[in-house]
């Protein structure tokens, strides 16, 4: 028994924890953040004012989470985050099928309690930070559900709250609303009519019980929904949850300050929507839809950003410009929201795509004048326009991971932030984010500080592409059908594709390439070819274009419902079908029009189908057109980029493996692996069921044997990236591992790495 006597004011219990990194914010990009920075050796502190990890992916809101892939329905192929935000979501793959978002949270914070350099404080919410000489030395949160106050000091800092709460305590310059056209030439800056900030979204989700419910609407349910929303007849009872991502407000009021106003309007209209959903008499198949669940937070988009040393712009996305410091990358639209939302009679966003992916300078990622303080998140430094793109989660979750791991780089050299673009230290970043599965754009992630370029390497077989056989059915051309092929062999070479026509007719084939290499695009025809072609089975012949050997070839295969072409079972890393047309979720049309003077461009989408569908066509090729070899291992980038940029054995290959031996011992600590997990598929984390639990090119079996004898296995592997810890007591003349795929798809590897 615990009694008091009356006493003085008491005070609370206090807590005092010192870190290297103090991380406010425990959304994607905090955890990340929090996650690379304990990795790398980093004492942690992650600081989450709510119950659970994830914001705005969390159970709490239920957004999917997103990013460069852009579900899909862009040019940007193979442009899935890597790194620590791509371990969560093959985990959630195979963990979470059905896509519950509560079971996310779980995966979370089983990511987050794995660090023992991590310290996690959950419901604790900063209010105050101590400086001095322009850093941040200390913050104080207060928890009320355990009535203590938390006092941590660290070395670094991290703002990846979303309303910049450190920010703005800290005295770090910042910025909220949109900036005028002219200040970084950026036609797409919205005028007042249009409104200066994003809005919030308040979701539910709705369920068929078998059996017929009621509803009894709130007294705050909104009244005359076909009156007060000019969209109403875009409810469907089909859709719930972010798929009704359009039901946003706010954007006319303080996205801070004002958020509760905002969340109480938002329940009025989800009370409200559902009630005319259910009692208006337009929704027979309604009948027995219950309200399952209703956000009692709203998903915040925009508030404040930070001002970095650099500020990202719409060119910056539009043109792709390469910085010598850019660490991470980015690829969702430039996508604003009108500030009326719901009530607006605009339509709910307007989307302009860029060519292909952009990178994000670390620049961006560190306040201008707060010498110890990272930008997180959506305070990443950027214009309103550019924020469009840069603000979704799975973009900020690989900036934190870039931030977290140049906060290691910080610790380990005694640098701050602003000392490592023009340094040698800016490489050593790259490098380690390269390693640790991060994609850096135009870097080469493996020649550098690498043993295995060392080593001579032997490999059981290399797969060499000669065509697919036909084993899928046939393909009706109803709308134009495109296959990527590498073609990186030299000579002339010529494939031939099975076809059937219900009536002579003519096909139309065109080889198309992207202006930029590294772009998925295929904007650029070099080449036409006219088949005529007879009622019935026949088989056409087509040249490629060897010219074009230091990037993939669209073979693409014109709209002519009167033909089908033949389909193929068969895998193969970085390669893959498209069809010409949009996907609604991010564009309505099969081409990107951009209105004059409004500096993006115009262009073609040539979009993936999922698994089952967008099998590859069938081919045959008496020539070899690229060579899956074990070059790759030991250069370029971990994903396809401009070319495959990976090894695959032969599918005939019954256990394939890899050797490297050195001509002298040499000393080693960490292997890395870096397999094929299938980076163009956009793994939603909610409101999707993915055909896979696990990526079909993936190794399921690894057995590692070093010097000889047998030192590590690995079942049921369903991650992307595998790293053993190696003893640098023993000297390593050879190193063999042994790869299986039990889903019988050939063993793919992008490349191999071994650091002393």
């Amino acid at each position: 028994m615990i009694k008091e006597s009356a006493s003085e004011p008491r005070s609370l219990k206090i807590e005092n924890l010192d870190s290297d990194l103090v991380v406010v914010g425990g959304g994607l990009s905090g955890l990340c953040a929090a996650i690379a920075a304990a990795r790398n050796g980093l004492k942690v502190v992650l600081i989450q004012d709510r119950p659970v990890l994830g914001g705005n992916a969390s159970s709490e809101v239920r957004l999917w989470v997103l990013g460069a892939t852009s579900h899909g329905g862009n040019n940007n192929r193979w442009a899935r985050e890597g790194g620590i935000i791509n371990e969560l979501l093959l985990e959630n793959q195979f963990r979470n099928p059905g896509g519950n978002p509560v079971i996310f949270d779980s995966i979370l914070q089983d990511w987050a309690d794995r660090e023992d350099n991590l310290t996690l404080l959950v419901n604790t919410v900063v209010f105050h930070c101590e400086s001095s000489d322009n850093q941040i030395r200390k913050v104080h949160g207060f928890n009320s559900q355990n009535s203590t106050m938390y006092h941590v000091t660290g070395s670094l800092f991290a703002d990846s709250s979303g309303d910049g709460i450190l920010v703005h305590l800290s005295g770090a310059a910042y910025r909220m609303g949109a900036e005028q056209a002219e200040e970084f030439d950026e036609p797409m800056a919205p005028g007042e009519d249009y409104g200066k900030l994003l809005g919030h979204s308040l979701y539910f989700y709705s369920k068929d019980v078998g059996h017929p419910v009621d509803y009894v609407a709130p007294e705050l349910a909104l009244k005359d929904v076909p009156a007060l929303i000019p969209r109403y007849r875009s409810f469907k009872t089909s859709e719930h949850g972010c798929s009704l991502w359009w039901i946003e407000w706010g954007g006319r009021l303080d996205t801070i300050h004002q958020s509760e106003e905002i969340k109480i309007e938002l329940q009025k209209i989800v009370y409200g929507v559902w009630n005319y959903i259910k009692n208006s008499g337009e929704f027979p198949e309604a009948r027995n839809l219950a309200l399952e669940w209703v956000g009692t937070i709203p998903g915040k988009r925009e508030s404040r950003r930070g001002e970095g040393a650099y500020m990202l712009t719409q060119k910056d996305i539009v043109q792709q410009i390469p910085y010598s410091d850019s660490v991470s990358h980015g690829g969702w639209s430039i996508d604003l929201h009108p500030a009326d939302g719901i009530y607006g009679q605009e339509q709910g966003c307007n989307q302009y795509h860029a060519k292909g992916i952009y990178g994000i300078p670390f620049r961006c990622m560190y306040s201008q004048n707060i010498r110890n303080l990272f930008l997180n998140g959506r305070l990443l430094s950027a214009s309103h326009v550019a924020f469009g793109s840069t603000r979704v989660m799975a973009t900020s979750s690989a900036v934190g991971q870039a931030i977290g791991t140049a906060a290691a780089v910080c610790k380990k050299h005694n640098a701050l932030p602003h000392e490592l673009p023009d340094s040698e230290l800016m490489h050593t970043l790259k490098n380690r984010l390269s390693a640790d599965g991060h994609y850096v754009p135009n870097f080469d992630a493996l020649s550098h500080d690498n043993l295995v370029t060392e080593a001579k390497i032997t490999v059981s077989s290399e797969y060499r592409l000669t065509g697919f056989e036909h084993s899928g059915g046939w393909k009706p051309l109803n709308e134009s059908y495109g296959q990527l092929l590498p073609v990186t062999n030299s000579g002339d070479h010529l494939i031939t594709v099975p076809c059937i026509a219900s009536e002579p007719t003519e096909l139309t084939i065109e080889i198309r390439v992207a202006e930029k290499p590294s772009n998925h695009t295929p904007e650029r025809v070099v080449a036409e070819h006219k088949h005529t072609l007879t009622s019935g089975e026949q088989q056409i012949s087509i040249p490629l274009q060897g010219e074009f050997a230091s990037q993939y070839q669209f073979v693409c295969f014109k709209k002519n419902p009167l033909v089908s072409i033949g389909l193929s079972q068969d895998f193969a890393a970085g390669i893959l079908t498209v069809k010409q047309g949009g996907l609604e979720k991010v564009s309505t049309k099969a081409k990107q029009d951009a209105p004059e003077g409004l500096g993006v461009d115009s262009f073609e989408f040539w979009v993936p189908e999922r698994r089952p569908k967008g099998q590859n066509i069938a081919f045959q090729s008496a020539t070899s057109l690229h060579s899956f070899s074990k070059q790759s291992l030991t250069k370029g980038a971990l994903r396809p980029t401009a070319l495959p940029n990976v090894w695959m054995a032969k599918p005939s290959d019954p256990y394939p493996n890899i050797t490297l031996e050195w001509d002298k011992p040499v000393t080693a600590k960490t292997l890395t692996l870096n397999l094929d997990c299938d980076y163009d598929h956009p793994l939603e984390s909610v409101q999707y069921r993915h055909h896979d639990r696990v990526m079909p090119l993936l190794a399921h079996q690894i057995r590692c044997f070093v010097n000889g004898q047998l030192y590590r296995q690995i079942h049921d592997n369903r991650m992307g990236v595998i790293r053993i810890e190696l003893n640098p007591e023993e000297p390593l003349e050879k190193l063999g591992l042994s790869l299986r795929n039990s889903q019988g798809a050939p063993v793919a590897v992008f490349g191999i790495r071994i650091d002393e």
